[in-house]
């Protein structure tokens, strides 16, 4: 194999190819970016087992060939590279040499007979979303999902897809977060649950909030075009929570107060709780005011804000973290609290429609045991 091509173009392409390639594994062939160059065209992939994802960039192709070179040697190497082209040129033994500018270097690869081919998508559905929104569905989400739990399927984001409409939920035990959004699709309702680290990915590859992006759905694969890339994952199974029944049906207490507000608020509160140095922030909701305070081994804190308060009224503890994620992502410039007294969940909504859902379970008050 040999081929010519611009440098930046190259490097790039790898930088992003790479985060699919594998780090620590028993098969020395994922742990490298696979390069297939044929009809002046210079494909990428980068696969895991479980993730993958591919590209492809223009290149002069010489001698066409594949040959797999380790992913983070080879992006490394391509991204201090001093001249604006680079040439490689790989023999049988499958050793490649590579030169840009006064540069030369030469890297041990494996043969590309020895990469696992990868999983496609056939026979399933399509689902074309703007990538401005899907970027933001999953940002209001991943937050939620489940680090380590017994059950897999909850280190996932669960899609659902039905007539115009798209809703993501994540959960991971103590809190569930929901993004609901209006599309234009008319195909078959569809479920499925991505895995966190996938989506993660997809994110980073979106760079145009005005382009479109293409979802293929398979029984047990899912693809991401994203310009020239493709991305495909496996589908997590298993048995995701039913979401609808953790949300009260009525409230006792509805808050509407500024997001911003209050977001500041719990911060500046929480500054005495500390990783090692754990307490619930606790909150009164009354008379048109909200009393926050925390207090540990490090001293207290206090403050208040008013806000809009219905119905009776409510003293409540929670995680300062959880709260803080979820407001931190709330892009209403009010929000509505809703709550059913000191030991249901906690809601966060719009102040109009329902883009988003967070729920966040109450730490219960030592003077409320």
């Amino acid at each position: 194999m040999k081929v010519i091509c611009n440098s930046i173009e190259l490097s790039e392409a790898c930088q992003n190819v790479q985060r699919a390639a594998s780090t620590k594994t028993a098969i020395p062939a994922i742990e490298g970016i696979l390069m297939v160059a044929e009809n002046n065209i210079l494909t990428l992939t980068g696969y895991d087992l479980e993730m993958g994802i591919t590209t492809s960039i223009p290149a002069r192709i010489e001698e066409e060939g594949q040959l797999v070179l380790n992913a983070h040697m080879f992006s490394e190497t391509l991204r201090k590279l001093p001249g604006s082209t680079v040439s490689i040129d790989s023999d049988s033994r499958q050793i490649a040499s590579i030169s840009s500018g006064e540069f030369e270097s030469t890297l041990i690869g494996i043969s590309a007979e020895e990469y696992p081919e990868l999983p496609s998508v056939s026979g399933g559905y399509t689902v074309t979303l703007n990538q401005g929104i899907l970027k933001d569905m999953v940002r209001k989400t991943i937050f939620s999902v489940a680090i380590k739990d017994s059950k897999i399927v909850h280190t996932g984001i669960k899609f659902e897809i039905e007539k115009n409409h798209i809703r993501l939920i994540a959960v991971d035990g103590v809190r569930l977060a929901i993004r609901n959004e209006n599309i234009e699709y008319d195909g078959e309702e569809l479920s499925f649950v991505v895995p966190a680290k996938t989506l993660s990915e997809v994110v980073k590859l979106m760079d145009d909030d005005d382009a479109d992006i293409v979802i293929s759905v398979g029984k047990r694969h899912i693809v991401f075009e994203i310009g020239s890339y493709n991305i495909i994952s496996r589908l997590l199974d298993g048995e995701f929570l039913n979401y609808k029944a953790a949300i009260p049906p009525s409230t006792k207490t509805v808050v509407s107060v500024d997001t911003k507000s209050f977001l500041e608020s719990i911060d500046r509160t929480s500054l005495i709780i500390t990783d090692k140095i754990k307490s619930p922030v606790k909150c009164v909701f009354a008379d048109g005011m909200i009393k926050i305070s925390s207090m540990t081994s490090l001293g207290s804190a206090n403050d208040k804000l008013s806000a809009d308060i219905e119905g009776e009224s409510c003293t409540i503890g929670f995680n300062n973290k959880y709260m803080i994620e979820a407001l931190r992502v709330c892009d209403t410039d009010e929000i509505k609290i809703k709550l059913n007294g000191a030991i249901a969940p906690i809601l966060l909504v719009p102040a109009e429609g329902d883009s988003f859902i967070f729920l966040i379970l109450p730490v219960r008050l030592k003077n409320e045991d």
